[in-house]
């Protein structure tokens, strides 16, 4: 009697050989999937802008860091769905796209930048290099 296929599992996934081969993305060049020393300066370019709007606008109590954070926030939610990415993205060669294709539309980048404000999501990684923030939102960062 044949032996019936089981459904794959997801432990059961295969390493990619590079990042993005098991999304189609080349290994490098453009639409290659962004690496580690871009994705940090990326989000640190952020980071500093919204630290120096927060700086040029003070506001009374402690309340900074979290202004910060809703600004960084904002600049997620509003320049990845009309430029492509954020400021810091785009200055480095990135763009953050839809696995399916298309228009980001408005509620991936909400959900990403939700999860990417919790931090620990962006700490969890696939062989694909793409963060659980991106996997949930069904983005990958690549280059431009």
């Amino acid at each position: 009697m044949p032996k019936t296929p089981q459904p794959q599992r997801f432990g059961d996934l295969e390493p990619s050989e590079w990042p993005g081969e098991r999304l189609g993305l080349p290994e490098e060049g453009p639409r290659s999937v962004a690496r580690v020393g871009r994705r940090f300066a990326a989000i640190a370019i952020d980071w500093g802008i919204a630290l120096v709007l927060t700086l040029l606008f003070p506001g009374e109590g402690g309340g900074a860091a979290f202004t910060t954070l809703i600004i960084f926030a904002v600049m997620q939610m509003v320049f990845i769905p009309t430029l492509g990415g954020s400021i810091g993205h785009r200055l480095l060669g990135l763009r953050v796209v839809p696995i399916a294709g298309g228009w980001i539309g408005i509620w991936r980048p909400a959900v990403r930048t939700l999860l990417l404000a919790l931090v620990i999501p962006v700490l969890v990684w696939d062989s694909d290099q793409r963060g659980f923030h991106d996997k949930i939102a069904g983005t990958v960062l690549i280059r431009a």
